[in-house]
Protein backbone atom coordinates (compact mmCIF):
# COMPACT_ATOMS: atom_id res chain seq x y z
CA UNK A 1 0.00 0.00 0.00
CA UNK A 2 1.10 3.11 -1.09
CA UNK A 3 -0.76 5.19 2.46
CA UNK A 4 -2.50 3.91 5.52
CA UNK A 5 -5.30 5.24 7.90
CA UNK A 6 -2.99 7.15 9.97
CA UNK A 7 -1.68 8.94 6.46
CA UNK A 8 -5.29 9.92 5.67
CA UNK A 9 -6.08 11.22 9.10
CA UNK A 10 -2.86 13.21 9.25
CA UNK A 11 -3.49 14.87 5.85
CA UNK A 12 -7.05 15.50 6.26
CA UNK A 13 -7.73 15.58 9.63
CA UNK A 14 -9.98 12.67 11.67
CA UNK A 15 -13.08 14.27 11.79
CA UNK A 16 -13.37 14.09 7.78
CA UNK A 17 -12.19 10.62 7.44
CA UNK A 18 -15.21 9.81 9.75
CA UNK A 19 -17.37 11.53 7.90
CA UNK A 20 -16.41 10.32 4.44
CA UNK A 21 -16.21 6.88 5.95
CA UNK A 22 -18.62 6.23 8.55
CA UNK A 23 -21.83 4.92 6.18
CA UNK A 24 -23.67 3.06 9.31
CA UNK A 25 -23.39 6.62 10.96
CA UNK A 26 -22.10 4.72 14.09
CA UNK A 27 -19.32 8.30 14.92
CA UNK A 28 -16.24 6.41 14.08
CA UNK A 29 -14.32 6.26 11.38
CA UNK A 30 -15.38 2.82 9.33
CA UNK A 31 -12.04 0.82 8.93
CA UNK A 32 -13.17 -0.99 5.88
CA UNK A 33 -14.25 1.24 3.45
CA UNK A 34 -11.26 3.24 4.41
CA UNK A 35 -9.11 0.64 3.81
CA UNK A 36 -10.97 -0.60 0.55
CA UNK A 37 -10.39 3.32 -0.20
CA UNK A 38 -6.68 2.72 0.27
CA UNK A 39 -6.91 -0.35 -2.14
CA UNK A 40 -8.22 1.37 -4.83
CA UNK A 41 -5.83 4.19 -4.51
CA UNK A 42 -2.48 1.53 -4.88
CA UNK A 43 -4.57 -0.57 -7.73
CA UNK A 44 -5.05 2.54 -9.94
CA UNK A 45 -1.00 4.07 -8.63
CA UNK A 46 0.09 0.02 -9.85
CA UNK A 47 -1.60 0.77 -12.78
CA UNK A 48 0.71 3.24 -13.75
CA UNK A 49 3.56 2.16 -11.94
CA UNK A 50 3.22 -1.28 -13.55
CA UNK A 51 4.93 -0.90 -16.87
CA UNK A 52 8.00 1.12 -15.89
CA UNK A 53 8.69 -0.20 -11.84
CA UNK A 54 9.29 -4.11 -10.33
CA UNK A 55 5.85 -4.19 -8.37
CA UNK A 56 5.42 -3.83 -4.79
CA UNK A 57 7.61 -0.56 -4.61
CA UNK A 58 10.33 -1.68 -1.37
CA UNK A 59 10.74 2.16 -0.63
CA UNK A 60 7.59 4.29 -1.27
CA UNK A 61 8.64 7.90 -2.54
CA UNK A 62 7.26 10.87 0.00
CA UNK A 63 5.51 12.13 -3.21
CA UNK A 64 4.09 8.81 -3.94
CA UNK A 65 2.48 8.75 -0.33
CA UNK A 66 0.71 12.61 -0.93
CA UNK A 67 -0.55 11.63 -4.11
CA UNK A 68 -1.97 7.75 -2.87
CA UNK A 69 -3.67 9.87 -0.22
CA UNK A 70 -5.60 12.13 -2.55
CA UNK A 71 -6.60 9.27 -4.38
CA UNK A 72 -7.74 7.60 -1.69
CA UNK A 73 -9.75 10.40 -0.60
CA UNK A 74 -11.41 11.12 -3.71
CA UNK A 75 -12.10 7.30 -3.55
CA UNK A 76 -14.26 8.03 0.26
CA UNK A 77 -16.26 10.70 -1.21
CA UNK A 78 -20.14 9.15 -2.75
CA UNK A 79 -21.89 11.70 -4.13
CA UNK A 80 -18.93 13.57 -5.89
CA UNK A 81 -16.02 15.54 -4.35
CA UNK A 82 -15.47 19.42 -3.90
CA UNK A 83 -13.38 21.06 -6.22
CA UNK A 84 -10.40 20.76 -4.39
CA UNK A 85 -10.47 17.19 -3.88
CA UNK A 86 -11.11 16.62 -7.68
CA UNK A 87 -8.01 19.30 -8.48
CA UNK A 88 -5.49 17.19 -6.31
CA UNK A 89 -7.14 14.02 -7.66
CA UNK A 90 -6.14 15.18 -11.27
CA UNK A 91 -2.87 16.42 -10.29
CA UNK A 92 -2.16 12.93 -8.87
CA UNK A 93 -3.31 11.59 -12.18
CA UNK A 94 -1.16 13.63 -14.05
CA UNK A 95 2.15 13.30 -12.11
CA UNK A 96 0.96 9.05 -12.49
CA UNK A 97 0.94 9.43 -16.31
CA UNK A 98 3.99 11.56 -16.05
CA UNK A 99 5.62 8.65 -14.94
CA UNK A 100 4.15 6.19 -17.25
CA UNK A 101 5.19 7.59 -19.91
CA UNK A 102 9.14 8.55 -18.85
CA UNK A 103 8.30 11.80 -18.54
CA UNK A 104 9.00 11.70 -14.65
CA UNK A 105 10.80 9.33 -12.72
CA UNK A 106 9.69 8.25 -9.52
CA UNK A 107 12.74 7.01 -7.84
CA UNK A 108 16.24 8.48 -8.25
CA UNK A 109 18.55 6.70 -11.41
CA UNK A 110 20.51 3.94 -9.96
CA UNK A 111 22.74 1.51 -12.32
CA UNK A 112 19.52 -0.75 -12.90
CA UNK A 113 18.29 2.39 -14.89
CA UNK A 114 21.29 2.66 -17.45
CA UNK A 115 20.54 2.71 -21.08
CA UNK A 116 20.17 -1.23 -22.49
CA UNK A 117 22.00 -0.52 -25.39
CA UNK A 118 25.65 1.15 -25.16
CA UNK A 119 26.16 3.10 -28.27
CA UNK A 120 30.14 3.54 -29.33
CA UNK A 121 31.17 6.39 -32.00
CA UNK A 122 34.64 5.98 -33.16
CA UNK A 123 36.12 7.83 -36.32
CA UNK A 124 38.35 6.87 -39.36
CA UNK A 125 42.03 8.52 -38.85
CA UNK A 126 42.57 11.66 -40.53
CA UNK A 127 43.00 11.31 -44.39
CA UNK A 128 46.24 14.19 -44.32
CA UNK A 129 47.90 13.62 -41.28
CA UNK A 130 45.92 15.72 -38.87
CA UNK A 131 49.06 16.99 -37.65
CA UNK A 132 48.30 20.92 -37.87
CA UNK A 133 50.78 21.41 -40.25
Amino acid sequence: MYCTRADLITRFGEAEIVQLSDRAHSGAIDDAVVSQAIADAAAEIDGYLAGRYPLPLTDIPPLLNLYACDIARYRLFEDGAYEQVVERYNTALRYLRDVASGKVHLLPAGPDDAPEHEVVMTSRPPIFGGGGY
